[in-house]
């Protein structure tokens, strides 16, 4: 029922900042996280930075001090500010998202990805 949408990758220089957004629709009767997560070709993907119902945060030792997860409850939007962009950030940058659906169910839910390349 939950459905994940991401959008904001592209193509920026190293040094410069992009955000990412991820909306989601339908019903969750509770959620127990979201997190941004992210995944080069052949590597495994890996989380990114994470937020839970209560606000607090986890990043990635690789990130912090310059990503930051945030996240508007009104508009059940997630987001990822992203500054200080690497070469190393180039990836494909997923949505994650843990609930409880309407049925009762534990269920885990990912967007279909957005790409962000950091290159000059």
């Amino acid at each position: 029922q939950v459905q994940l949408v991401e959008s904001g990758g592209g193509l920026v220089q190293p040094g410069g900042s992009l955000r990412l957004s991820c909306a989601a629709s339908g019903t969750m009767v509770g959620i127990n996280a979201m997190g941004w997560y992210r995944q080069a070709p052949g590597k495994q993907r890996e989380l990114v930075a994470a937020i839970t119902a209560g606000g607090g945060t986890n990043y990635a030792d690789s990130v912090k001090g310059r990503f930051t997860i945030s996240r508007d409850s009104a508009k059940n939007t997630l987001y990822l500010q992203m500054n200080s962009l690497k070469p190393e950030d180039t990836a494909v940058y997923y949505c994650n998202t843990k609930y409880i659906s309407g049925g009762l169910r534990y269920l885990e839910v990912w967007g279909q990805g957005t790409l962000v390349t950091v290159s000059s």
